[in-house]
């Protein structure tokens, strides 16, 4: 193995190396339902805009939104809408199983469903013996599709042409039998959150579909219609929000803490949007550290992994063995290349493991605009008696260092993308970095701005998805956030004890 390093002073250089075998922030909303004036294919706008409130909160509450199983409509491939002739497949039933066990030591005090057949069979598997019973609710119906329900996609492309072009690439100002679809299901999931919150409940699980899903994650967190289909929901796919109240009272704070953590692997093969794509940036959260303790801010310096690190790396590894690494981007934090080493060299034994025929070779590099560490280590707030990550503890620092954050990832950003943009690369790139770095790179995905900070949460050790179908000039999709499946018995539970006295 030949390294060849080359070093530089400056926080933005690049170096290479060659392997051969807030307190919470206000709820915001990037639209309105008014039409989208703006062209099809353009990028996505973070305009700031105050939503709709949610109804105020007393106690801390946690949402795991599940996506039915495959459905017989699914499989053929036939537009379903809010339509309610398909039901499980075999595929959906073992999918919804599998969902089960993953939720099955969780303590949810009730269950919201979808009344549609195929939303309802996945609630009833899921939610197993439990005393309480599923709750129906109507509005949590998939999207009303209208003249397009019961089609199949090739006849709805042959009957309608340009409303189906526009239903594909321009969904946010799709129209058809006089509705406006999308908007539609924004409204309706609004008004899904306040019966949901008003619930007296602190830990909710909800049944329903792929596009009602989406437009539950983003309403929650103040995104606009224009955001449709850039939040993947899988079949049996889990995303989990937690709501915060707020001191002073009023619309609680809201934290995306995972998004489509799905039966299967979330790097296997499958489609963003709707669309096939062959360029990814997979974001992997380092390894915990040897500064890190459960009560700590984990900013004791440049500090190698601890073991439980090396095992995150390590199962990092294994579950990118799936795909073939074209190239590995790494902050220098001693941390982050640790685990891109592991990743890295895992990649080069792939036909020793027997996951492919012939060895692999990575490309692997160092870039400084990836250090969060140096960041927070040079900044004047006092840290000392910082708490340790909680959701939305981004939206808690103070602005000049959120600020300094978020341009520094900005420009860490456009490294990735100019890295996946090379004809020569093979379309996949794995980004190595503290979870701050990467909550970042995910906001600059969407195109949102620093006040979405506080808005997702990584934990060590996860894995993030983000592909772009439309190569990398176009709009990003986020496959998944914060998966942790992968890390087996060190996995993070989906949800947490609600136990009277217990914050989340």
């Amino acid at each position: 193995m030949v390294l060849v390093l080359t070093p530089s002073s400056s926080s933005s250089s690049v170096c290479l190396l060659r392997r051969s075998p807030p307190r919470y922030g206000a709820v915001r909303c990037s639209s309105s339902v008014q039409e989208i004036q703006k062209p099809p294919g353009e990028g996505l706008s973070s305009d700031l805009r105050a939503s709709e409130p949610l109804p105020p909160l007393k106690v801390a509450k946690r949402v795991v939104l599940v996506r039915h199983g495959q459905s017989t409509w699914n499989a053929e491939g036939r537009i379903q809408g809010s339509s309610n002739f398909s039901v499980l497949t075999k595929k959906g039933e073992s999918q919804a199983e599998t969902s089960r066990q993953m939720l099955i030591d969780d303590n949810f005090d009730a269950c919201f469903a979808s009344p549609l057949e195929r939303s309802k069979r996945t609630a009833e598997i899921i939610w197993g013996g439990r005393k309480e019973s599923i709750i129906p609710e109507y509005e949590l119906r998939e999207i009303d599709l209208y003249s397009f329900q019961g089609l199949l996609k090739n006849e709805g492309k042959e009957r309608y042409g340009s409303a189906y072009r526009q239903w594909q690439l321009d969904a946010a100002n799709f129209i058809i039998d006089g509705h406006y679809p999308v908007r539609e299901l924004w409204e309706r999931a609004r008004n899904c959150w306040t019966k949901i919150l008003a619930h007296d409940s602190r830990s909710v699980l909800v049944v329903a579909h792929n596009a009602v899903n989406q437009a539950l994650v983003a309403t929650a967190i103040g995104l606009g219609v224009e955001y449709f289909r850039c939040l993947l929901q899988s079949n049996c796919g889990v995303s989990v929000l937690d709501f915060i109240p707020r001191p002073e009272g009023g619309s609680p704070d809201i934290c995306l803490d995972r998004l489509n953590q799905t039966p299967g692997s979330p790097v296997a093969g499958g489609k963003s949007g709707g669309r096939d794509t062959n360029k990814r940036i997979i974001l992997v959260c380092n390894g915990s550290t040897q500064g890190n303790t459960e009560n700590s801010f984990p900013f004791a310096g440049d500090q190698p992994m601890n073991m439980l690190g090396v095992i995150q790396s390590q199962k990092s590894a294994e579950l990118l063995l799936d795909l073939k690494v074209s190239s590995i981007i790494s902050s220098p934090n001693k941390a982050c290349f640790e685990t891109a080493m592991t990743i890295s060299k895992v990649q080069e034994a792939a036909d020793c493991l027997g996951a492919d025929c012939v060895p692999r070779y990575v490309e692997l590099k160092q870039i400084g605009n990836l250090d969060v560490e140096t960041i927070f280590q040079q900044s004047k707030m006092d840290l000392s008696n910082f708490p340790p990550i909680q959701p939305g503890w981004l939206n808690r620092i103070d602005d000049g260092l959120r600020t300094t954050l978020w341009d520094q990832s900005g420009k860490a950003w456009q490294s990735l993308l100019d890295e996946i943009s090379d004809e020569s690369s093979e379309g996949v790139l794995v980004a190595v970095a503290h979870p701050a770095i990467h909550i970042a790179l995910m906001g600059h995905c969407l195109n949102l701005t620093k006040e979405w900070l506080g808005s997702f949460h990584l934990d060590e050790g996860s894995v993030s998805v983000l592909d772009f179908p439309d190569g990398p000039k176009g709009r990003g999709v986020i496959r998944c956030i914060n998966y942790t499946a992968h890390l087996g018995r060190w996995s993070i539970p989906i949800t947490r004890s609600t136990e009277d006295g217990e914050e989340f």
